[in-house]
């Protein structure tokens, strides 16, 4: 049953994030935003949603370990294998905003995310207001750049829709149907996710950082491999890192808000050592686009990307648990 539960969860969080993203994306359009400020912001938000309401969902059920390794697992996921595959199908361009801006402001979080559970066990109220407020200014800053790029590229082609033709409505129907089914697959995953762990007894951790992470980044694994078929990948990597900018900033930052996150000690010495993982798959992409081909993760980048996801997991499993 618990494996139903699991798969329940997966169809809902993709179901809630598809009709989340059209329906923000909707709004967005229909105040006349800039396709590129959509897709750095809006759509990155909305394919964080199924992580922000896993962690709540998991926070609010007593489950930290499940709230962090879900956060944690997903960004090392979007790195290892959303980014992996897709440079795998079609290798994929960096452009210099990501040494310049992107990847500098993920490290930055990420490495704040470190401090912040280093210097103690718990993730309360003021740090969640911090991370917020970091968040807000990174927002204003990438619509400050976003506005005076001339060459704005379209990010969200591959989401085909006619504002003209949309009625209000639909998209609050949209809304409403992505919400529902965000908060109801969270219920089913983190219900059906604990229950499995129970009975192979393996922790909450691991069953978080692999199990819950993969599922709660479908919505980025799909988005991009539509994608790199499509050819529509000029700022797919912007959107990967800022993304992993959300999981952080606003992911942690609203959990912590609603219901500070009490970490056990016993479970602090793995969480910071997931966290080295997932540090070192943000400094690998910076040191892949710096060998032979630069601005270029080619084919074989992408397969050294998920060969080290899989020894990842495969860590996490039989050595860490």
């Amino acid at each position: 049953m618990n494996i139903v539960f699991v798969l329940l969860g997966l169809t809902l969080l993709v179901i809630g994030g598809e009709f989340l993203v059209r329906s923000s994306v909707a709004i967005s359009l229909k105040f006349h935003l800039s396709r590129m400020i959509i897709g750095l912001t809006v759509v990155s938000f909305a394919t964080s949603a199924p992580e922000l309401f896993v962690s709540i969902q998991a926070a609010f059920d007593g489950y930290p370990n499940i709230a962090l390794g879900n956060v944690i697992g997903s960004n090392i996921a979007n790195i290892g294998l959303v980014l992996g595959v897709t440079a795998i199908i079609s290798p994929l361009f960096l452009d210099r905003d990501f040494y310049k801006f992107n990847w500098p402001v993920m490290m930055l979080f990420s490495g704040f995310f470190y401090l912040m559970l280093k210097s103690g066990n718990n993730i309360g109220r003021a740090e969640g207001i911090g991370l917020l407020i970091a968040l807000l200014a990174y927002l204003w800053f990438l619509v400050k750049k976003a506005k005076k790029n001339i060459r704005a590229q379209k990010v969200t082609d591959s989401i085909e829709i006619d504002t003209e033709v949309i009625s209000n409505f639909k998209i609050l129907l949209w809304f409403l149907i992505g919400g529902i089914s965000l908060w109801g697959g969270s219920e089913l995953l983190v219900a059906g996710a604990v229950g499995i762990a129970h009975f192979f007894e393996v922790s909450n951790r691991v069953i978080a950082v692999s199990m819950i992470a993969v599922g709660t980044s479908i919505p980025e694994l799909a988005a991009s491999l539509v994608a790199a078929l499509k050819h529509e990948k000029s700022l797919l990597i912007g959107n990967i890192i800022g993304s992993n900018i959300f999981n952080i900033a606003s992911v942690l930052g609203i959990t912590a808000l609603i219901r500070p996150i009490i970490i056990l000690e016993s479970s602090l010495p793995l969480l910071l050592k997931d966290i080295l993982w997932m540090l070192g798959f943000s400094l690998a992409i910076y040191l892949l686009a710096r060998l032979p081909k630069k601005y270029l993760l080619t084919r074989y980048k992408g397969l050294l990307l998920c060969v080290a996801y899989a020894i990842f997991m495969i860590s996490i499993f039989i050595v860490y648990n």
